[in-house]
């Protein structure tokens, strides 16, 4: 298996907090160490530049505790950037400070028209874009995600509240397969993702629990909880090779490695 050098846009936890709950992740009761999820965070960056990966860094807002989940700031594929419209409003004020990263970036900015929550809920996997609905992101703004990229899209209802995201739920693991948890998934769609990847891995509800599937693949190294020991297992037997990290005091807001990782895929070539 080969790797592919990634390019990944995080933010720094330096406001995090869990001071209300938008999932179920959430207890605003219950204590949170701010520190302790600072020095979680920079050991994932650690990891990925030591992977020989580009690590770029938006600088956080005061104010706004889940703009560490930089996944969720937008869908960047081919030097193009959809930004994105926030479900709840705790989080609205996050939009604007992502599209005018991109914007510096020199990335082709796209506004979405309906809510869409980034790559939270867009995972580009080879030649089709999974797209998640049913707790966040709209199913109307997946007409406009195949108008901007232009790659088929392929709508995925999610059906447990837990799995709020389509990253909490699948991860790519490279062009042909991926990881998922069948039962967070409707019938039709667990039918569709038979179809399209027949030899996926179907990680167990306790790996999804501690959110294993919210992982950053390049192909060859797999990044996810190190709690996850079974899905980091099976990965294995498929020949991947598993880094865990840590990221229990993220958790608490419902987020993983994915959820602090947006892919900057700057053209065609870089896919």
């Amino acid at each position: 298996m080969d790797a592919t050098s990634q390019r990944f846009l995080m933010c720094r936890p330096t406001y995090f907090a869990v001071d209300y709950a938008i999932n179920p992740w959430m207890d605003p009761t219950a204590p949170v160490d701010a520190g302790l999820a600072v020095r979680q965070w920079e050991r994932l960056r650690q990891v990925y530049r030591e992977l020989g990966h580009t690590v770029e860094e938006i600088v956080p807002v005061p104010g706004l505790p889940d703009m560490v989940f930089a996944a969720n700031g937008g869908t960047v594929i081919d030097g193009k950037a959809m930004s994105v419209q926030f479900r709840d409003p705790q989080r609205a004020d996050e939009a604007p400070a992502y599209r005018a990263w991109f914007a510096a970036a020199g990335f082709e900015l796209h506004d979405p028209k309906h809510v869409n929550e980034g790559e939270g809920d867009v995972l580009l996997a080879g030649e089709v874009l999974l797209a998640g609905t049913g707790f966040r992101t709209a199913h109307a703004s997946h007409a406009q995600l195949q108008e901007v990229f232009g790659y088929p899209v392929i709508t995925l209802q999610l059906v447990d509240p837990r799995f709020y995201h389509l990253d909490t739920a699948l991860t790519v693991l490279d062009e042909r397969t991926v990881a998922y948890l069948p039962e967070a998934f409707s019938p039709g769609s667990r039918a569709a993702l038979r179809r399209l990847f027949p030899d996926a891995v179907h990680a167990t509800a306790a790996d999804a629990e501690v959110l294993g599937l919210n992982a950053v693949s390049d192909g060859r190294h797999v990044v996810l909880p190190e709690q996850a020991t079974g899905l980091a297992a099976q990965l294995r037997d498929r020949g991947y090779e598993t880094i865990g990290v840590d990221l229990s005091e993220l958790r608490k807001a419902g987020g993983g490695p994915k959820c602090c990782t947006l892919r900057l895929r700057q053209g065609k070539a870089s896919k």
